[in-house]
């Protein structure tokens, strides 16, 4: 048999996911720490990552591997428990095929969370971080090749990556939940190495408020495919030369763990607004 084209093996996923699953409008990336908020969901149904043809599997601690939809407050909401990365040794195609089968199922709201390092000295440990843009420091895009014209144009616009009601809803949330978030760029590097002191002071100069090894090539394919977008990230560590001592993912872990329940808190009050 010959190889299956990628457009196919999108539809083997996405058949698989529906038929264990079914259909959502509403989809969130739970980045570490946050894989508990697929608790939250009534009625709901979910298929392992390892059940759902071509799907990678993700290695990374914290990532559970599992693709859940329910609903909550009354809309249909799917759910990924962990994400794959670049750095993981996955083609972009891979990393971001999750997306591709969203778009297929009828997802229309992109939600993407992430655990990242505070670029900006005025952030903390703890912080929460509403994303308002992304600069792409990988050398990469997941759109590169032949265009994928069924799903959207060959140059799409990302002058407006993060939908701008969304930022209004989630600030508005915020505010009336009582819960400080701050507002940034976010640049993505390959990893999986933490970044130099010098890398973090560049991406400092070049307008960045937090750096990670996710999320933009998901934002990409969202936006190419017509989605709209809302990204927050954890600020789970000062990164390098911000405070001067090391970097591990445990404290990543810890402190995404610590926070929780307010990121759960955020989230669930702006879907019920959506």
């Amino acid at each position: 048999m010959a190889e299956m084209t990628y457009l196919q093996k999108i539809d083997a996923a996405a058949q698989a996911v529906e038929r264990a699953c079914g259909r959502a409008e509403i989809a969130v990336v739970l980045g570490s720490g946050l894989g508990d908020y697929a608790d939250a969901l009534e009625n709901a149904k979910y298929i392992d990552y390892h059940d759902i043809p071509y799907f990678p599997v993700s290695t990374v601690p914290g990532h559970k591997g599992r693709w859940h939809t329910g609903t909550l407050h009354g809309k249909r909401v799917c759910m990924m428990q962990g994400r794959f990365h670049a750095y993981e040794g996955y083609d972009l195609n891979d990393v971001t095929l999750p997306v591709r089968v969203m778009q297929k199922l009828g997802v229309k709201t992109f939600v993407v969370t992430n655990a990242a390092g505070g670029v900006n000295l005025a952030f903390n440990a703890g912080d929460l971080m509403l994303i308002t843009d992304f600069i792409n420091l990988s050398g990469k895009n997941p759109l590169t090749g032949p265009n994928l014209d069924a799903f959207g144009p060959r140059f799409p616009d990302m002058s407006r990556a993060m939908d701008r009601d969304l930022i209004k809803q989630t600030l508005a949330t915020a505010a009336k939940l009582g819960i400080p978030l701050q507002q940034g760029v976010y640049a993505w590097l390959n990893g999986p190495t933490f970044e130099t002191p010098a890398e973090i002071r560049m991406t400092r100069t070049l307008g960045a408020d937090a750096v990670g090894m996710s999320t933009v090539p998901e934002i990409i394919v969202a936006r190419h495919g017509g989605m709209r977008v809302l990204g927050v990230s954890c600020i789970t560590n000062m990164a390098a030369g911000v405070v001067d001592q090391p970097l591990n993912h445990e404290e990543v872990m810890e402190m995404g763990n610590r926070v929780k329940d307010t990121f759960r808190k955020l989230l669930d009050g702006v879907i019920e607004t959506m």
